[in-house]
């Protein structure tokens, strides 16, 4: 995975930090590195957490994950908006969303 410098392979990491997303194949790939597994095996891991924090949101419970943050489904109210282009008032209907608070320790390292 890692080679050393100059021999012109990157770490999993140092793609990330070149990308302005990361996907969920590169989060899969560093997991199964770290902890020697496939990259399939990774993959998996990966989409059994997101599979876990979407069921969790349907049935309308936070997941909170330390050191991370937390997900938590919020209602929104039916209100009224306008179209830009006429000028009409339209209603646009309640709705659910996710939301997602980062924890302290999240904050803290961003804002390093």
């Amino acid at each position: 995975m890692t080679g050393p410098v100059g021999d012109g392979r990157d770490s999993v990491s140092d793609t990330m930090r070149r990308h302005k997303m990361t996907t969920t194949n590169e989060i899969a790939e560093k997991i199964a590195g770290e902890h020697g597994l496939t990259k399939v095996q990774g993959k998996a891991i990966v989409e059994a957490v997101i599979a876990a924090i979407t069921e969790a949101a349907i049935a309308g419970n936070e997941t909170s994950l330390p050191g991370f943050g937390k997900f938590k489904v919020k209602d929104t109210p039916e209100r009224e908006a306008r179209n830009p282009a006429t000028g009409a008032t339209i209603k646009v209907a309640a709705a659910k969303k996710l939301a997602f608070t980062p924890a302290k320790a999240l904050k803290d390292a961003l804002n390093k």
